[in-house]
């Protein structure tokens, strides 16, 4: 049965070969250094995707140490408080026993407190990497949007504040390359919580494939638009 995970190496081989394809066809552009940044962020993820994956043993060393110290603690001050001769009272009875439900709770809080220091540490690692991709997601689209397959057919008289010189089957591959960048990016993100359970960090890649996904469809109607005028020009567009 075939391994049903995504490998890291495999998702940066796979940007350092659409950064080439970009940088081969649009040389010096805008769209050329984000893909230069998605490699190096690739690049990054297998490690830290790694290290979000296995256990911090020092870490939990150290918090199972106080952990034990603490219920040890409890422990040694329930056997040593001194008892009345007479017996407790109702009154006193109740008083201490409010006094013992409120340290216990106290004291689990604390317990609580200590058991999800390492995935507090791991969520803040992952959230950082995550944004991150989010915010490329934002750049990718912020170089697509001038990039209308109307103006290729010249018409209309442009303000002189958008330079639009690409030919059909350019703006095509650029389009193409454009949506592809957005798929590896919510590949990318998925590797962060491949391993991790954490609610709060799947909310967060979800978030990205969401906006990856919904920034593709877009492209994928300016494509479906560009080829629709320019058949004969332009490859047949692949659906996101």
């Amino acid at each position: 049965m075939p391994d049903a995970t995504l490998d890291p190496r495999h998702i940066a081989d796979t940007v350092k070969r659409l950064k080439l394809r970009v940088e081969t066809r649009f040389p010096a552009s805008g769209l050329s250094r984000i893909a230069l940044r998605l490699t190096q962020v690739a690049d990054k993820a297998s490690a830290t995707s790694r290290w979000i994956a296995e256990p911090i043993i020092g870490l939990r060393i150290g918090v199972w140490s106080l952990v034990v110290l603490i219920v040890l603690g409890l422990g040694v001050t329930l056997t040593t408080l001194p008892l009345p001769k007479g017996g407790l009272e109702l009154a006193q009875f109740i008083q201490v026993l409010e006094s013992g439900i409120n340290d216990v709770v106290l004291i689990a809080a604390a317990v609580f407190f200590l058991a999800t220091v390492e995935t507090r540490i791991k969520r803040h690692r992952a959230l950082g990497a995550i944004h991150e991709l989010r915010s490329i997601a934002h750049v990718i689209d912020m170089h697509q949007l001038t990039k209308d397959p109307e103006w290729v057919l010249s018409r209309g008289v442009g303000t002189g504040h958008v330079t639009r010189s690409m030919t059909p089957f350019e703006l095509a591959r650029y389009l193409d390359y454009c949506s592809e960048m957005l798929s590896l990016t919510g590949k990318i993100a998925a590797l962060y919580i491949q391993r991790f359970d954490d609610s709060v960090a799947l909310q967060a890649v979800n978030e990205v494939e969401s906006l990856s996904n919904g920034l593709a469809r877009k492209i994928w109607q300016k494509l479906m638009i560009l080829y629709s005028m320019h058949e004969r020009d332009v490859a047949p567009p692949r659906a996101p």
